[in-house]
């Protein structure tokens, strides 16, 4: 009996500390110094959230860039079953599956006979990349104009407004947030 007091006084102790003082005190620092990313990078339009920088979305219509395929299933971008699809290059599912995306591609801009970019017809380890590449968005300026009425020079201007250099100037690469780039146009151009 003389060991249970000391042994239940630690543990009690130890549970307040660890279980209760540290996640608040570290909850606190977050909030104070790192809001947005603790509140998940949300993207709001006034009062309402359309998004976070952090997940990707689907975007189909021809006047909006189109993001970087999701390997999440049945539902696009889910980050509750994040992953990538496993799919090897010699894969026919993979094959078949880059075929119609590229197939798609060229379906809503004819007359684009440019190389794809690669991350225009693969999705990321996560599936839920929010970005792509200049080269990605490049690929489509011609077609968002031609859709949005409004010159490539106009178009380009806001991709390059909307790119990303690499973090610390060092890391990764340069990139496009597709949903900001998207809201920019809207911003810009309307709807």
């Amino acid at each position: 009996m003389s060991e249970l007091r000391p042994a239940l006084t630690v543990f009690v102790l130890l549970t307040l500390l660890t279980g209760v003082v540290y996640p608040a005190a570290i909850t606190s620092v977050g909030q104070l110094a790192f809001n947005s990313q603790v509140n998940g990078s949300q993207i709001q339009q006034g009062e309402r959230v359309v998004g976070s920088r952090l997940l990707g979305q689907p975007f189909t219509s021809p006047k909006y860039f189109w993001s970087r395929p999701s390997a999440t299933a049945p539902q696009p971008y889910n980050g509750a079953v994040s992953s990538g699809s496993n799919q090897g290059p010699t894969n026919p599912a993979l094959q078949s599956a880059v075929s119609d995306r590229i197939a798609a591609l060229r379906g809503v801009d004819p007359g684009n006979d440019a190389p794809v970019p690669v991350d225009l017809v693969t999705a990321s380890a996560s599936g839920l990349d929010p970005h792509i590449s200049p080269a990605a968005a490049e690929y489509q300026v011609a077609r968002v104009a031609r859709h949005r009425n409004a010159s490539e020079h106009e178009i380009r201007r806001l991709v390059q407004q909307a790119t990303q250099g690499r973090t610390l100037g060092i890391l990764g690469e340069p990139r496009v947030n597709v949903l900001e780039l998207n809201l920019l146009l809207d911003a810009q151009l309307g709807r």
